[in-house]
């Protein structure tokens, strides 16, 4: 018994690798789709509604596809006159950088204190380091290249979305099979529309105080902390690096301070107090599970993998907790905050 245990264990593992290369190699078709998918999820409860108002399905259709194409133009649009003249400045900043890192180094020498200047210059590239929400956020707008591709792919998913569970039901016919892709489909629907309102929300909390304080760029690292308030606990502070960085240099250490406390404050307010009562707890991830998340799908997908690895994850741990027989990886996935209160 055990020798067919540990076959069928190899098996699963060499089909596991198989469909892993396969998916890899076909990334550039997978990418796009998964997009659309994700926003055909986060569209679909606008569209549902002007159904549920006796709205002609086509109208409906085409008044939310052109709110989305309008609201992505205007922000591609301010996104990219910000990274053009970013771009256009960014010598001049990672020099102010190594400048600012330089008189740190001279005034902690007056206390005996030895920052090695050569050593950090050799492995920190400042440039580098400026220009990596930019570099993020263009990697990202190359993946809408195809962008007719994409909205048609939203479009047709929208009207399909009616239907699937249907043709579901028409071609298994098992109560629970319906019963738990049904349910599968309505906790991936909640989590990623609030959670894209959430993110909204902190973007633009962020914008707003990054004009109040005077940060050059205030629109580019409000959409930096939208997208990356998708990955919980450390991507609020990945977002927050270059918006410090690019006010330390232009404002100084004092402004800089207040720009790390506003991330900060938004972090705990939203992330820590207000997500939580809204979305609840049960698709909580581990911190582990979030960074080798990370890795996976950015090695899987690159960059846009990177940025929906978690809602990947989600949807794959909500999967798991709809089967009996894979509810044991929803629980090694989760955050674990139930057992101290199961009974040992």
């Amino acid at each position: 018994m055990n020798e067919h245990k540990v076959g069928y264990f190899f098996i699963v593992m060499a089909s596991v690798v198989v469909v892993l290369a396969g998916v890899k190699s076909a990334s550039a078709i997978l990418v796009p789709f998964l997009l659309s998918l994700f926003i055909a999820i986060i569209l679909a409860p606008v569209f549902n509604f002007f159904k549920s108002k006796k709205v002609p399905e086509g109208l409906a259709l085409i008044f939310v596809v052109s709110i989305f194409i309008v609201a992505l133009g205007l922000v591609a649009k301010l996104i990219g006159t910000s990274v053009t003249d970013f771009s256009a400045n960014i010598n001049m900043y990672s020099q102010q950088l190594s400048m600012y890192y330089n008189s740190l180094a001279g005034y902690a020498d007056k206390f005996g204190i030895d920052l090695p200047v050569e050593e950090f210059s050799t492995l920190v590239d400042s440039k580098r380091i400026m220009t990596f929400g930019t570099t993020l956020l263009q990697s990202v707008g190359s993946m809408f290249t195809n962008g007719f591709v994409i909205i048609l792919t939203v479009v047709f998913m929208l009207l399909e979305s009616g239907n699937f569970v249907k043709k579901i039901d028409f071609a298994d016919g098992s109560r629970d099979t319906i019963i738990h892709i049904k349910e599968i489909l309505e906790k991936i629907k909640h989590y990623m529309v609030l959670k894209a309102l959430v993110s909204l929300l902190t973007g633009f909390l962020v914008w707003i105080a990054l004009l109040l304080i005077g940060t050059d760029y205030a629109f580019l690292w409000a959409v930096l902390a939208f997208m990356f308030n998708f990955i919980p606990n450390i991507g609020s502070i990945i977002a927050a690096v270059p918006a410090v960085l690019i006010t330390l240099v232009q404002l100084g250490s004092l402004s800089a301070l207040f720009v790390t406390l506003v991330y900060v404050a938004v972090n705990i307010v939203i992330g820590s107090i207000l997500e939580p009562k809204v979305m609840g707890k049960g698709l909580g991830l581990s911190t582990l599970v979030v960074f080798l998340s990370l890795l996976f799908w950015g090695w899987l997908l690159g960059i846009v993998g990177m940025l929906l690895s978690i809602p990947l994850t989600i949807m794959a741990k909500i999967a798991f907790d709809a089967n009996e027989n894979t509810k044991w990886i929803s629980v090694l996935l989760g955050s674990g905050e139930y057992l101290n209160k199961k009974k040992i």
